[in-house]
């Protein structure tokens, strides 16, 4: 009888361990199999035991998250008249495009293009003008420059940018010559500077960002009498890099 048991036994056993050692064995890649001699070299001594386990498959570095080359970013803010210009419009809705090519991560000269959405509301009540005589205008304008960036880390960049261009208020004739603001119908140069910080993705093509500055608008000055016509703008930024 003891000799059966252990034949029973021997079998249950058998049937137990049998396909989960077949399962085990369909699991395990080949790179992760045990050699005879491995086995013989850890019993022996000759070999460490660390040094026939598997090694888990060295992973590639991380890409750099900030790419240089070709940028395209757009960015939507306000720009606000802090000249006499106020006294008629509010700080218009302001779309911004800018193309640049960063030849280096400090380094990147550009041109840009934006148009801004505003009204000649801060008119109303004054001479009598009421809000049946405001007017909404669009004004465009094109310009260009250099941002100069300081890298913190390897993903987030201050930057300082000078930029020159002309603007002009698309509206009909005379409709701001008659409340004295007549060089706001052409073209007029503008010229200033722009802080700012970008945050570069994961994706290193992307960028978010913040920037503000100050510019002269030499073509929002009143005709008559002295004005310094400054304006400020705020915007927050996207940007590609090709």
């Amino acid at each position: 009888m003891a000799d059966v048991r252990r034949v029973l036994t021997a079998g249950v056993l058998c049937t137990l361990f049998v396909p989960a050692l077949a399962l085990a064995d369909d699991l395990t890649p080949p790179a992760q199999t045990v050699t005879a001699d491995q086995a013989k070299g850890v019993l022996s001594g000759d070999e460490k035991p660390d040094s026939i386990l598997p090694q888990a498959p060295l992973e590639a570095p991380p890409a750099p998250p900030h790419k240089t080359g070709l940028v395209l970013s757009g960015s939507i803010g306000a720009l606000g008249f802090i000249g006499k210009f106020k006294d008629v419009a509010p700080p218009a809705v302001m779309l911004h495009l800018h193309l640049g090519y960063e030849i280096f991560r400090w380094l990147m000269p550009f041109v840009s293009g934006e148009l801004s959405f505003t009204d000649t509301s801060n008119t109303i009540g004054q001479n009598g003008t009421d809000a049946s005589k405001t007017r909404a205008f669009p004004i465009f304008g094109f310009g260009g420059g250099v941002r100069f960036t300081i890298p913190v880390g390897t993903r987030v960049g201050i930057f300082a940018q000078g930029d020159i261009g002309a603007l002009q208020a698309d509206v009909t004739k005379y409709a701001l010559a008659n409340m004295g603001y007549g060089n706001t119908e052409k073209l007029g140069l503008y010229y200033g500077g722009k802080l700012g910080l970008e945050w570069y993705q994961v994706d290193r093509h992307m960028g978010l960002g913040l920037q503000g500055g100050m510019r002269m608008l030499s073509g929002f000055a009143r005709t008559v009498g002295s004005d310094t016509p400054l304006g400020w703008d705020a915007a927050a930024t996207i940007r590609y890099t090709f």
